[in-house]
């Protein structure tokens, strides 16, 4: 799926150099086609790796993305420039009118707070209560995830002893369900995070499903049974340095943290670590994209 996007965008040339199919504005508007209409509401500080990462997911397939990239305005980004914010970012005031095929919630760093207490917190339920009329299907990934069922179906998220650092087995629990439609029974998925959300307290909400879980980091995949929401509490879009730059930091700045579980080759930071979970996230957005935001959206926006 080539992505249509800002042709100053840093991340386009980043993902030409990978092949990855970017459309130009010109070329776009010539073919009778409508593009599927993205929103990426991006609440990480490193918003041009995430961008990288979101949007190198979102190209494979055979359709037109048109991506509109999202930021709250409440909250005071410290790690990109006002300039690049103001050139490539909408606020919600921009975009409330507009309807969208499907949006992208990502993870963000505040995971230790109270939800509440998160200087954001109205702005992005209110984006979420805005969604339910203007956007077809949301997928939500880590705390993103752990936000929207907390706001949607008040289910709580529960710190952890030790971080969830690595690379876990997930087991497929609905072998029929779309999503996971060409996956293998046992798949590989990045976590990278200080809470959770519990299967007891989803399995009390009749219109949740649980799709994927592992064993040891817990619920991996969740769906409603509407399948407008999906909530994904890995990262599947993670490069393969990922976990190591995040590892190294912290060792740096002289945290106590584990060395990420089923990462490096025998647990050795000094050698490189393969991508062992790629097939599988790609994949993921191309069910998305496919079964649940291309094939059900109307061809009119105006009558979502």
């Amino acid at each position: 799926m080539p992505i249509k996007i800002d042709n100053l965008l840093p991340a386009k040339h980043n993902l030409e150099l990978e092949n990855i199919f970017v459309m130009n504005e010109s070329r776009a508007t010539m073919q009778d086609i409508r593009a599927l209409k993205i929103l990426l509401l991006n609440l990480m500080p490193t918003k041009v790796e995430t961008e990288t990462q979101m949007l190198r997911l979102l190209s494979n397939s055979p359709l037109q993305v048109d991506v509109e990239l999202l930021q709250v305005a409440t909250h005071e980004v410290k790690n990109t420039s006002k300039e690049y914010l103001l050139k490539f970012y909408k606020t919600f005031d921009d975009i409330k009118d507009e309807k969208f095929d499907g949006m992208i919630v990502t993870g963000a760093p505040v995971e230790m707070l109270p939800f509440e207490d998160v200087d954001y917190w109205d702005e992005l339920c209110q984006i979420f209560d805005w969604a339910k009329t203007h956007v077809y299907s949301t997928y939500n990934i880590c705390w993103g995830a752990q936000a929207s069922l907390y706001h949607h179906y008040k289910i709580p998220k529960y710190q952890l002893d030790d971080k969830m650092f690595g690379i876990f087995k997930c087991k497929i629990l609905d072998i029929y369900h779309p999503l996971l439609r060409g996956f293998s029974d046992v798949f590989n998925m990045p976590h990278s995070r200080h809470t959770e959300v519990r299967k007891e307290d989803i399995a009390l909400v009749k219109d949740l499903q649980i799709l994927a879980y592992s064993d040891m980091a817990g619920v991996c995949i969740v769906a409603d049974m509407d399948c407008r929401n999906f909530f994904c509490m890995g990262h599947s879009e993670y490069d393969h340095d990922t976990l190591a730059r995040e590892y190294f930091r912290d060792k740096n700045r002289g945290m106590d943290i584990n060395i990420p579980y089923n990462y490096f080759p025998d647990d050795d930071p000094l050698k490189t670590p393969p991508i062992t979970w790629r097939g599988e996230g790609s994949l993921l957005m191309q069910n998305w994209l496919n079964y649940f935001v291309y094939q059900r959206t109307p061809y009119d926006l105006s009558q979502l």
